[in-house]
């Protein structure tokens, strides 16, 4: 186990060739684009096989109401100038982004409490850790009155409650889209990654 960064893609490349790593599973979260392009570029650079172990984007079902954007940015944009109330339902990194939009009232869900002051006038914090449950999401969001969901398009099973509760409630959601990044070999099932590491990385492909 290793915690920490490696110093960008000459660092991990280096570290591979050090533990004479043979194979590499990116398991990291959708958005999290520079470290996938760094473990890309890294085993491309040295000869380093490797396959993703990514679960497959939500797709929006025929009673949903989702406006898709590429960014963070474009979802701040994407709020309406008169107040609203939202559910921000994003992480705590970039919430700087929505500052400029401090006329809505946000309601923000995280797993451990701000270390400092949030970019926001009127906010409301929720401390809780996933999986979620469509009920209680639903109850919280008619608790708040919730006028618009914002949400991070990272798939799987643990944070889709928000969006069948947005669904029920005949709520618009604000979907970001997950970021671009370089090619690779993808895996959706444990089965499919374990078979790619039986077969494809023991003869190097």
């Amino acid at each position: 186990m290793r915690v920490g960064g490696f110093g960008g893609v000459d660092g991990l490349a280096a570290y591979l060739r050090a533990e004479k790593i043979e194979a590499v599973i990116d398991a990291t979260h959708p958005f999290a684009a520079q470290m996938t392009a760094n473990a890309v570029r890294a085993c491309a650079q040295i000869g380093v096989p490797l396959a993703a172990f990514e679960r497959p984007p939500w797709q929006a079902g025929p009673d949903d109401n989702w406006r898709h954007v590429p960014d963070l940015a474009a979802a701040a944009a994407a709020l309406p100038d008169d107040p609203v109330r939202v559910f921000l339902a994003i992480g705590k990194q970039n919430l700087d982004l929505f500052a400029d939009k401090a006329q809505h009232h946000y309601l923000v869900r995280l797993v451990d409490p701000p270390e400092g002051e949030l970019p926001f006038v009127n906010v409301g914090i929720v401390i809780a850790r996933g999986p979620f449950e469509m009920s209680a999401d639903q109850a919280l969001m008619r608790d708040h009155r919730i006028d618009i969901v914002i949400a991070k398009n990272s798939g799987g099973s643990g944070a889709r409650a928000k969006l069948d509760a947005a669904r029920a409630l005949g709520l618009p959601v604000v979907m970001i889209d997950r970021p671009e990044v370089p090619a690779r070999t993808t895996c959706a099932r444990l089965e499919d990654i374990l078979h790619w590491l039986d077969h494809s990385a023991r003869l190097g492909v």
